[in-house]
């Protein structure tokens, strides 16, 4: 399997359920646009428009709760590593989202562990989250993660297939069980094992 094989399965996730809500809204769009009743079928347009929305809500809902997370992680974990770590950082989830350890969605590899001790990424249980953001850092992790979710930046693997990491500033003792793979900025990558806390 190609150390990018998490990234194309995730972009193939993210364009055709974002092809579903181009479609879906486009159809709606397109019926009132175009839709005449004949007087014995007035009702038809509305109840099929109606019926759409509540499946584009939900999807919209969970790209957008997808962008948050990745927004989150990058933002928590590297925003004082510039793009270039923060993209790793989000190489690390699309790389363990492919394993199928650590759960199947951006939000679920992101939170793992969130409500209970063993956080997978430290904010998830810190309480960082609740302290007030950096406008300008904030701002661009949440651009950076929206394109790399439209595909306008490829991830390309400069982590060579990372599911975990640490801070230079720490010695994990996990560090010893997996192979290193490169270190970008202020964080040691490592690929291969089982569950194992970044810090």
């Amino acid at each position: 399997m190609k150390r990018n094989d998490a990234i194309s399965r995730s972009d193939r996730v993210l364009v055709a359920a974002m092809a579903i809500i181009i479609a879906t809204a486009s159809a709606a769009i397109g019926a009132s646009m175009t839709y005449h009743p004949s007087t014995d079928k007035v009702a038809a347009a509305p109840v099929a428009i109606a019926a759409a929305a509540p499946a584009t809500d939900a999807v919209l809902s969970r790209l957008l709760a997808e962008h948050k997370c990745l927004s989150e992680v990058m933002y928590f974990e590297a925003r004082g590593e510039g793009s270039s770590g923060e993209k790793a950082i989000a190489e690390v989830v699309f790389h363990r989202m492919n394993t199928g350890n650590y759960g199947h969605s951006i939000c679920a590899v992101v939170y793992e562990g969130a409500e209970r001790p063993g956080c997978q990424f430290s904010f998830a249980c810190s309480g960082d989250r609740s302290a007030r953001k950096d406008d300008q850092a904030w701002h661009a992790a949440e651009t950076l993660a929206a394109r790399i979710l439209t595909g306008e930046v490829q991830l390309a693997n400069a982590t060579g297939g990372a599911t975990n990491f640490h801070a230079v500033s720490v010695a994990p003792d996990w560090a010893d069980t997996l192979e290193k793979t490169t270190q970008i900025g202020n964080h040691v990558f490592y690929r291969g094992g089982a569950h194992a806390h970044e810090s």
